[in-house]
C-alpha cells in the first residue's frame, strides 16, 4: 500500500491521474494538494466524496511548512507532481506566476522530500519522487529532424518551458547531488476530459457549438504531437511501478499533426456526433489569428526508450481519443458552466462536496 501525494490533483491531467490510481489501486492513500487556481476545478473529483482513501488540502506547493506537514503527517512516500501553471500565452505575458509556480515550488517540494525521507533516520520505505513534465522544454523541430528523445539538448524558447526545464534540472540534480529517488517523464500535447478551456481542443468545441469563430494561429502548420490523457496517466503508472530510479522517459500519443489538420479532424467528427447543429460543416468557422510570439515550429516525441523498458504504447488513436473527448463534453455540461464561474465560486463548490480525512 502506497501513501501518494499528488500535487495539481484537482487539475486536468492531475484530476485524471487521481482517478486512474484510485481505480487501480484502491487501496492506497492518496492526498491533493491544489492551490485551486482558475485552472483548478473541484468539480473533478467530486465523484471522490466519501472515498475514505482520499483527502483533499487546498495549498500551495511553495509553502514549505504546508508540504513538510503534509509529507510527515500522511506518511507521503509517492509524490506525483503535476502542479504547474502551462499555458504558454499566459507565459509570455505574466512570467512571474510560472517561475514561482515551475521552479520554486518544485524545489520546495523536492526539499520536503528530501528532508521526509533522506534525513529521517527512521524512514524504512522505498519511495519516489515523480516530476511531470514536457516535450517543450526542448524546444523546436523543423520538418525534417527526428523525434526528441532523452538525449535531446534542451532548449526551451518561451517563458513557461524555461520554467519547466529549470524545474527539471533540479529534479535531477537532488538524485545527482542526493540520491533522491526521482524519475522524470515528458509528455506531448495531452488532451480529454477536464481540460480546461483555454488550450485548443476544448476551445475548438466550445466555440464550434456556439457558432463562433475556431482561432488558428498563424498559418495553421504547426505541428505537435497529440496524447489522450488517460494513456498518460498508465505511462505514470508504469514508471512509478517499473520506472529505473534516476530515469526520464518521453510519453507521447504517436498522433503528429499540424494545428489545422488537427481542428479539421475535430470538426469533422463534431459534425458526426452533433449532426443537427445548424453550424454544420463546422470547419467553415475556422479562422486564422495573429501569431504569438516564440511559436515553435515542431513538436514530435520518440517512445522507443518507454516502449522497449515498459512496454508502454498509446492505446488511443487521434480519432478514438477525440470521439471519447467529444462525448465526455456533450455529456458534462455542468462541469463546463462550472470553469466560468469565479475561481473563489468554484471553491465554495469544493467545500460542500468533498470530505477530509485524518492520517
Amino acid at each position: 500500500m502506497r501513501n501518494l501525494l499528488v500535487t495539481g490533483g484537482a487539475g486536468f491531467i492531475g484530476a485524471n491521474f487521481v482517478h486512474y490510481w484510485l481505480d487501480r489501486q484502491p487501496e492506497d492513500n492518496v492526498v491533493v494538494l491544489d492551490v485551486l487556481t482558475y485552472a483548478g476545478n473541484p468539480m473533478n473529483l467530486e465523484a471522490l466524496a466519501g472515498n475514505p482513501q482520499f483527502m483533499f488540502v487546498e495549498g500551495d506547493i511553495c509553502d514549505q511548512k504546508l508540504v513538510n506537514d503534509l509529507m510527515q503527517k500522511y506518511k507521503i512516500d509517492t509524490l506525483v507532481h503535476f502542479a504547474a501553471e502551462s499555458h504558454v500565452d499566459r507565459s509570455i505575458t505574466g512570467p512571474d506566476a510560472f517561475v514561482q509556480t515551475n521552479v520554486i515550488g518544485t524545489h520546495t517540494l523536492l526539499k520536503a522530500a528530501k528532508t521526509a525521507w533522506l534525513d529521517n533516520e527512521s524512514w524504512d520505505r522505498a519511495c519516489r519522487f515523480h516530476h511531470v513534465s514536457t516535450d517543450e522544454v526542448f524546444g523546436t523541430l523543423s520538418e525534417s529532424d527526428p523525434a526528441f528523445t532523452e538525449l535531446t539538448p534542451y532548449a526551451p524558447n518561451s517563458p513557461y518551458s524555461a520554467s519547466k526545464a529549470g524545474s527539471d534540472h533540479l529534479v535531477r540534480a537532488y538524485h545527482e547531488t542526493y540520491s533522491l529517488p526521482i524519475t522524470i517523464s515528458n509528455c506531448s500535447n495531452n488532451y480529454g476530459p477536464y481540460q480546461f478551456p483555454e488550450k485548443l481542443i476544448p476551445v475548438v468545441f466550445m466555440n464550434a457549438l456556439a457558432g463562433k469563430p475556431l482561432p488558428i494561429y498563424g498559418d495553421g502548420k504547426y505541428v505537435r504531437d497529440w496524447l489522450y490523457v488517460h494513456d498518460h496517466c498508465e505511462a505514470i503508472g508504469l514508471i512509478l511501478d517499473q520506472g529505473s530510479e534516476g530515469e526520464t522517459y518521453n510519453v507521447g500519443g504517436l498522433s503528429e499533426l499540424t494545428n489545422l489538420d488537427l481542428v479539421t479532424n475535430l470538426c469533422r467528427v463534431l459534425d458526426e456526433m452533433v449532426s443537427d447543429s445548424k453550424h454544420c460543416p463546422h470547419e467553415q468557422l475556422i479562422t486564422f489569428v495573429k501569431d504569438r510570439p516564440g511559436h515553435d515550429r515542431r513538436y514530435a516525441i520518440d517512445i522507443t526508450k518507454i516502449e522497449s523498458e515498459l512496454n508502454w504504447r498509446p492505446s488511443e488513436s487521434l480519432q478514438s481519443g477525440l470521439r471519447k473527448t467529444i462525448a465526455w463534453y456533450l455529456q458534462n455540461q455542468q462541469w463546463i458552466d462550472s470553469c466560468k464561474i469565479d475561481v473563489s465560486e468554484r471553491r465554495g463548490l469544493w467545500h460542500t462536496t468533498t470530505p477530509t480525512r485524518e492520517a
